[in-house]
C-alpha cells in the first residue's frame, strides 16, 4: 500500500505542469496551500514579539524606577543607562549562542530554548530586590533576544518558499515593533512589575506551541533525515503538493556544498561574498541611528520643545507598526532592494531636517517659547525616518541575512551578523549622548544622513535582489552558476 502511495506521489511529480505552460517550479508552487506554513510563521514570530517587549520595557520602566520609593531599586542616570543598554550586550552574546545551537540543535528547539532566558529573565526582573538584580534579568532577556533575532529568521526562511518568503519574513520585524508599542500602552496603565508579568506571556506561548510544529526541511536534509524532510514539507505545503520534488532540490543543493563548515570554506566566493554583505547590512542599519533615535525619542522631542513628548513617542511607535506592515505587504511585489533605497533616501532627508533644526534652534531664542514655532519639524523628521526605516531597513536586513548564506555556514555566518548588530547598536546607544555633545545635536544627526547616504550608495552596488529566487538560486549565483 505504501509502495503504492509513494508511486502515485512520483507520477504527480513528473506530470506537475501538464499543460506546458508553466515552469515546473510555478506548477509546483501551484499545487501549494501555505495554511500550516502561515500557522508555523505565526507560532515562531512570537519569539520577536517577546523581543519588541524587552527592547520596549525600558521606556515606560526606567522613569518609574528613577522614582522608586524603594532606593534599593531606584536608578539614577547612569544606572538607567545601563538598564537601557545592558540588553544589547546580552543579545550579542546570544547572537554567538544561537549560531552554534542552530547547527547542533536545529532550528526549532533553539526556538523553543530561546523561551526559557525570556521567561527566567522577566522572572529576576519582578522579584528584584536590587539593582543588580535587574541587571541581571535585563542581561537574561538580551541573550534570549539575541538567539531569537538569529533562529526565527532562519526558521521561516528555510521553511516558506520563495513566493511568500519576503512578506513571511518581514513578520519579524513587524512583531518586533508590534512588542514594541504593546509595551508603551501596557506602560501607560500598569507598574514595571505588573508589566514584566505581562511581557513573559508571549515567550511562555511560544515554548507550548512550537511543540506541534515542525524542524526544516534543510536542517533535516542536511543531517540525512529525508523522511523527516519530506513530513516537515508535507505539513508546511499540504496534502496536494509533490513533495518530493523539492525535497529532492533542496538535498542536491546540501551534497553539492557538503554539510560541515570549515575555516577554508571562508575562502569559497560563495562564502565570503555574502558574509561581507550581512556584515556591512548590520553594520549600516545601526549606522542609521534608528536604536538612539528609538531610545531617546521622548529626549529628542523635549529637547525640539514638543509639549507632549510621551505622546509623540507613542506616535512614533504607531508609525513604526503601520509602515513595517505595508513594506510585509509589498515585499515580494517590489523587491528588497528597491524597498531599501527608498528607505535610505527618506532616512537620509530626515536626518538632515533634524539636523537642520537643531541648528536653528540651538542660539538664544527670542520672547516666548523657545522655537516653538518650528517643533513640527522635529516631529515630522522622526515621523518620515521612522517610516523610511520600517520600510526597508528595518525588516530587510534580517530578511537578506536569512536568504544570501549557503547552509553549510547559515549558523556561523548569521551568528557573526548578529553579533555585529548588537555589537554596534550597544556602541550607538551608549555613545549618542557623548555625540550629542562633541558633535552637537546637529552635528549627530548629520552624521547619521551621511551614513545613510553611504547606505544608498552600498544597496545599489553590492546588494543582491532575492525577490522571487529560491534559496538554492541564491547560493548559486554567489558561487557563479546557474543553481537547480
Amino acid at each position: 500500500m505504501e509502495e503504492q502511495e509513494e508511486r502515485k506521489r512520483l507520477l504527480e511529480a513528473e506530470q506537475v505542469d501538464p499543460t506546458g505552460l508553466m515552469s515546473e517550479q510555478d506548477a509546483y508552487l501551484s499545487k501549494v496551500r501555505n495554511r500550516k506554513l502561515y500557522l508555523a510563521t505565526f507560532v515562531s514570530v512570537l519569539g520577536p514579539m517577546s523581543f519588541g517587549f524587552v527592547l520596549g520595557y525600558s521606556s515606560p520602566a526606567i522613569p518609574e524606577l528613577s522614582r522608586s520609593s524603594d532606593p534599593r531599586l531606584r536608578l539614577d542616570e547612569v544606572q538607567a543607562s545601563w538598564f537601557g543598554s545592558i540588553v544589547t550586550l546580552g543579545a550579542a552574546a546570544g547572537g554567538l549562542l544561537g549560531g552554534w545551537m542552530v547547527e547542533k540543535a536545529g532550528r526549532k528547539l533553539t526556538l523553543m530554548f530561546c523561551s526559557l532566558p525570556f521567561v527566567f529573565g522577566f522572572t529576576v526582573v519582578i522579584a528584584a530586590q536590587n539593582i543588580w538584580m535587574l541587571y541581571v534579568g535585563r542581561a537574561l532577556t538580551g541573550l534570549a533576544s539575541g538567539v531569537t533575532s538569529l533562529v526565527v529568521p532562519l526558521y521561516i526562511s528555510e521553511m516558506a518558499h520563495e513566493r511568500v518568503r519576503g512578506t513571511l519574513g518581514s513578520c519579524v520585524q513587524l512583531m518586533v515593533v508590534l512588542g514594541i508599542m504593546g509595551v508603551y500602552l501596557a506602560g501607560l496603565f500598569m507598574d514595571w512589575r505588573w508589566l514584566a508579568i505581562c511581557s513573559s506571556v508571549p515567550p511562555t506561548l511560544l515554548m507550548v506551541c512550537m511543540c506541534f510544529m515542525p524542524e526544516t526541511p534543510q536542517f533535516l536534509l542536511s543531517h540525512g533525515k529525508r523522511r523527516e524532510a519530506e513530513e516537515a514539507l508535507r505539513f508546511l505545503r499540504g496534502p496536494q503538493a509533490p513533495v518530493e520534488w523539492e525535497c529532492a532540490r533542496i538535498e542536491d543543493a546540501c551534497n553539492e556544498q557538503g554539510s560541515t563548515f570549515q575555516a577554508s570554506d571562508l575562502k569559497d566566493a560563495g562564502v565570503y561574498k555574502p558574509l561581507g554583505i550581512g556584515v556591512l547590512l548590520m553594520v549600516f542599519q545601526q549606522m542609521t541611528g534608528i536604536n538612539a533615535i528609538m531610545f531617546y525619542a521622548e529626549d529628542i522631542f523635549e529637547r525640539a520643545h514638543f509639549k507632549e513628548s510621551d505622546l509623540a513617542s507613542v506616535i512614533v511607535g504607531l508609525i513604526q507598526v503601520v509602515f513595517t506592515g505595508v513594506a510585509a505587504l509589498v515585499m515580494d511585489k517590489a523587491g528588497r532592494k528597491v524597498l531599501l533605497v527608498v528607505s535610505g533616501v527618506a532616512m537620509a532627508i530626515s536626518t538632515a531636517g533634524l539636523g537642520v533644526y537643531f541648528h536653528l534652534t540651538s542660539g538664544p531664542s527670542p520672547a516666548g517659547a523657545p522655537h516653538a514655532d518650528l517643533a513640527w519639524l522635529a516631529l515630522a523628521s522622526v515621523s518620515v525616518f521612522i517610516t523610511g526605516f520600517a520600510l526597508g531597513w528595518g525588516p530587510i536586513p534580517w530578511l537578506v541575512m536569512s536568504e544570501i548564506f549557503p547552509l553549510k555556514v547559515r549558523g556561523f555566518a548569521s551568528a557573526v551578523c548578529v553579533l555585529t548588530n548588537w555589537g554596534m547598536a550597544f556602541v550607538v546607544t551608549k555613545s549618542f549622548q557623548e555625540m550629542m555633545t562633541l558633535l552637537t545635536s546637529a552635528g549627530t544627526f548629520w552624521l547619521f544622513s551621511s551614513m545613510c547616504v553611504l547606505n544608498l550608495v552600498f544597496t545599489v552596488t553590492l546588494v543582491p535582489e532575492t525577490k522571487g529566487r529560491t534559496l538554492e538560486q541564491i547560493e548559486a549565483s554567489f558561487r557563479g552558476t546557474s543553481g537547480p
